[in-house]
């Protein structure tokens, strides 16, 4: 496994380094967004670890860039422990995020459980749902037959709402398959609501009376099948 970690801490590259080799996998070190960018270019790695605070572009701007580029996985490290800027980093198209200080136990688990959601996904087919057709490997949807623009959250929630339609699934059973394990992150959890509206906004659901994606009271949510 090739690990791009863009991060300016040298210690915690020598760290990572050292505790991910026994593991079969190599650090490959940048401090910056602009050289992250050129590493991908130039080679293959299988996820990538970005830091939040950053010289330059943050780690928000330089995710946004990536995403333009790439679907490589990637874990935001952060220090801040705001709802908000972790929404907003799932909502550029991280996979995952991991607050510092972290144990790197913890993180080598974090990265394992994407890299088997990702996995996961290119081995399925279409998931259909009405007139939403999901192509999980080309992580595309469309609706009626337009394209959507999703976000990597957003496709990955309805995804999850996809694989068990016209069941109710609860707001920890979302948040446990969003993290690709059974690990429940409530945080993961508050950013639903938000997550939500913006897909039925996507989806072109009515936000006061909506009829594709419906709220369960006391329970979740449940993308509604079609009867007829």
């Amino acid at each position: 496994m090739r690990v791009l970690l863009v991060d300016d801490d040298t210690g915690l590259a020598e760290l990572l380094s050292e505790y991910f080799a026994p593991h079969g996998a190599t650090v490959d070190h940048v401090t910056s967004g602009g050289p992250a960018l050129q590493r991908l270019a130039e080679n293959k790695h299988d996820v990538v670890l970005l830091d939040v605070m950053l010289p330059g572009d943050d780690g928000f701007e330089v995710c946004r860039k990536i995403r333009g580029k790439s679907l490589v996985p990637i874990l935001m490290l952060t220090a801040r422990g705001d709802d908000h800027d972790r929404i907003v980093g799932l909502d550029l198209g991280a996979d995952d995020y991991v607050p510092k200080p972290f144990n790197p136990r913890e993180l080598m688990s974090r990265i394992r459980a994407v890299l088997r959601r990702t996995q996961q996904s290119r081995t399925e087919e279409k998931l259909e749902v009405g007139d939403v057709v999901i192509d999980v490997p080309a992580h595309a949807a469309t609706v009626g037959g337009e394209l959507v623009t999703l976000t990597s959250f957003e496709f990955r929630l309805l995804v999850a709402l996809a694989r068990r339609a016209g069941e109710a699934m609860t707001r920890e059973d979302l948040a446990r398959a969003l993290k690709g394990g059974d690990e429940y992150d409530p945080s993961v959890d508050r950013s639903l609501d938000v997550h939500v509206s913006h897909l039925r906004q996507k989806l072109g659901d009515d936000a006061r009376d909506p009829k594709r994606i419906r709220t369960v009271r006391g329970v979740g949510y449940v993308l509604v099948r079609p009867t007829a």
